[in-house]
């Protein structure tokens, strides 16, 4: 069974032009339908990637699970392949088990075109990947791009030349020039070829050999130099190639001398200090803003107040691609100019002293996001760690490969909100166990790091190996007096009680932390985790008054503080202590209420909840065909979770109750009809109509 929705395909908005190519177009879907691993090869800038999504798109309507993206240029590990394209897909990280297990679940019966863009630095990682995925999902291909084959089994490799360019004679097919016309006009706007340019530009685009990138860092010079003044400087680039820059040109990658010349010469036409500001802007991964390279990259030789201008300068010499988001302005390099400036950095001796000061940028993130979480901030907290997820990635493997002050273990805890509630658990588990494996000695923030890595795994719905590092943190605890850690080892506890059934244990244990609780001291993790094991106990043993009492101080609590996660949590609660007493609109009152939230934070776990919430409601009210709709649609994400309703007794059992309403209702085909439409509805889509409070409003078709 699959795990998922119907997936529509995450490729990009084109935002320019792509110029020639029919023939290698057509080669590509050629092999497309022929072969299910095809690979893309050709140096650094040749177009690769823009060549790639282009037969992507125009080959996504004919896979019935469209086409997906997976961008691997920001990794450093190659055990994160298989979380990025789960990240890509999307499939909520939240399963104990092998990522690659459940994205060959998740793929076994699809129709999918998967994109892997940018293989060479993870190629051993990407080849196993693609091997194991191919081997168990037969209507999965694989578009790849790599500088090098995969070597996977029946891989067909494309070489992607350079454009053609005219001969002397101005003959010939002309791309390259008129890519060069297009992108020059983007900047200049009326630029066009004339009788009077078109030889000159021929000759550049001949000096530059056709290749893509190098002609579209010349695009950016037309507008101060004459095409005839530029060639004369690009030869003289070329004379001096050896002799300026003979380490860049020896250095790992084997950029094609034409990518190396206009690079290079695109580095001497930068001021002194854009030259060291492009180097410095190396150690980002991803994309970053204005505030990270501020405090990442300045000094006495580049004071903060520069960074603006000299950023500025660099998007105008089209060093740095400005990519305004929703959550404001952010940068981004390609991989080939961010890897010319990295290997300045080296030459500059400065790579060691830039990626400790990356590090500590995000780990002082890190600690803000955390200090801030359960407050009022949380929508813009969880849209800047995801914005920043290629960074904090590349922080931690820093933390690991460097260990130093307990950093990785710091570092991977504090990030507990983003691991969680925004959707990253198995990932988060994956750091927190490595940094816990490479630093043990006792010590405060390894305690931190315990009960994190704990409460990842009983998010995930396996509370014997979530017990291990709760045991292990409780005892450390008493050792070191760190009160904090031994009250959050025991609200793990007490989830896996909760987990394994043992009510009267989860019950004393939740009445145990509240009665140490102190409210002057703001909210805390586990003192919430409390409130709504209480209340879950209590509504389970039918004494729903004290239930609803326990979420209303909490609510009261979050409300306070202008916290909101914890607050929706509260909510579902709520809906289904309603449910218990049979106030059916009540309880889908408060689950719409909680999934507005939930979805908005991509927290898979809640979404599941409201919806098995909202389905058993529409159950118990008659409308069965809904409730039908409601579970598949909520299957879909339980899936993907790894252990449906977390295996917590009392919620399996609502649900299979609601199962059984609805199937005597309207009997097991109808119900099989009904929930196979929710299941197949995008997540989005099913989502919105779920917060319809009319049953009766039209349903989306599946997508299939």
């Amino acid at each position: 069974m699959n795990m998922g929705g119907r997936h529509a395909g995450n490729l990009p908005p084109e935002t320019t032009s792509l110029v020639g190519r029919r023939g290698e177009l057509a080669r590509i879907r050629r092999l497309c339908r022929e072969f299910r691993m095809v690979t893309l090869t050709g140096v650094g800038g040749v177009g690769k990637t823009r060549l790639a999504l282009r037969a992507a798109a125009l080959m996504q309507p004919g896979y019935g699970d469209g086409a997906c993206l997976v961008q691997l240029s920001a990794l450093d590990e190659g055990a994160l392949v298989p979380y990025s394209i789960a990240e890509a897909l999307p499939l909520a990280d939240r399963t104990t088990r092998p990522m690659m297990d459940v994205l060959a679940e998740y793929l076994e019966d699809r129709h999918l075109l998967l994109v892997l863009d940018t293989c060479e630095h993870l190629i051993d990682e990407c080849a196993a990947t693609a091997r194991e995925l191919l081997l168990a999902a037969p209507g999965l291909s694989i578009l790849a791009t790599s500088r090098r084959p995969l070597g996977v089994p029946d891989e067909q490799v494309l070489i992607i030349d350079p454009l053609p360019v005219p001969d002397s004679g101005g003959g010939g097919r002309q791309d390259a020039v008129i890519l060069l016309a297009e992108r020059t006009a983007r900047s200049l706007p009326g630029f066009t070829v004339t009788d009077g340019n078109r030889a000159d530009l021929a000759r550049l685009c001949r000096r530059l050999e056709g290749l893509p990138l190098a002609i579209e860092l010349a695009a950016a010079r037309l507008r101060e130099l004459p095409a005839a003044e530029l060639c004369e400087r690009l030869d003289d680039r070329f004379e001096l190639l050896g002799d300026t820059d003979a380490e860049v040109n020896d250095a790992d990658p084997p950029w094609h001398q034409a990518l190396r010349t206009a690079i290079g010469w695109s580095h001497q036409l930068c001021t002194p200090e854009e030259r060291l500001l492009w180097a410095r802007t190396s150690v980002f991964a991803g994309s970053f803003d204005d505030t990270a390279v501020a405090e990442v990259c300045s000094d006495e030789l580049l004071p903060p107040a520069a960074i603006p201008d000299l950023m500025a300068g660099l998007v105008d010499k089209s060093i740095v691609i400005w990519a305004p988001t929703g959550g404001g302005e952010r940068y981004r390099m390609l991989d080939t100019i961010r890897e010319y400036g990295a290997i300045w950095l080296r030459a500059l001796g400065e790579q060691d002293g830039l990626r400790r000061r990356h590090r500590d940028f995000y780990l002082k993130l890190a600690r803000r996001g955390d200090a801030a979480w359960l407050g009022p901030e949380q929508v813009s907290w969880n849209d800047r760690t995801n914005a920043e997820h290629d960074n904090l990635r590349t922080a931690l493997d820093y933390c690991l490969t460097n260990p130093r002050d307990h950093t990785a273990l710091e570092l991977a805890a504090a990030l507990w909100f983003f691991w969680y509630p925004c959707g990253f658990l198995r990932e988060g588990q994956h750091y927190l166990e490595r940094a816990l494996a490479l630093d043990t000695e006792p010590s405060v923030v390894r305690n931190r790091a315990l009960w994190v890595c704990s409460l990842t795994l009983m998010v995930q719905g396996d509370p014997n190996a979530g017990m291990a590092w709760a045991a292990e943190c409780a005892g450390v605890a008493d050792q070191l007096g760190d009160t904090a850690a031994a009250l959050a080892a025991q609200a793990m506890v007490m989830a896996a009680a909760t987990i394994r059934g043992d009510l009267a244990l989860a019950l004393a244990l939740a009445d145990s932390l509240l009665a140490v609780h102190r409210p002057e001291r703001g909210l805390t993790l586990p003192t919430l985790l409390a409130r709504l094991g209480q209340s879950h106990v209590h509504t389970a043993q039918g004494r729903v008054e004290d239930a609803v009492k326990a979420l209303e101080e909490m609510c009261a609590e979050c409300d306070k503080h202008g916290e909101r996660w914890m607050r929706a949590y509260a909510d579902l609660f709520r809906a289904q202590a309603e449910l218990s007493l049979g106030r059916n609109d009540a309880a889908q009152a408060y689950a719409r209420s909680a999934l507005e939230i939930k979805h908005r934070l991509h927290d898979s776990i809640g979404i599941a909840m409201a919806l098995d919430v909202l389905a058993c409601a529409a159950s118990a009210s008659g409308q069965a065909e809904p409730a039908a709709r409601r579970l598949g649609l909520a299957q879909q994400v339980w899936d993907t979770i790894g252990r449906a309703q977390l295996g917590i007794p009392e919620w399996v059992g609502a649900r299979e109750m609601c199962e059984r309403l609805a199937r005597a209702a309207i009997g097991d085909s109808a119900f099989q009809t009904a929930f196979a439409a929710g299941y197949d509805t995008g997540l989005d889509t099913g989502i919105l109509h779920a917060l319809d409070p009319d049953p009766n409003s039209a349903h989306p078709a599946a997508e299939h």
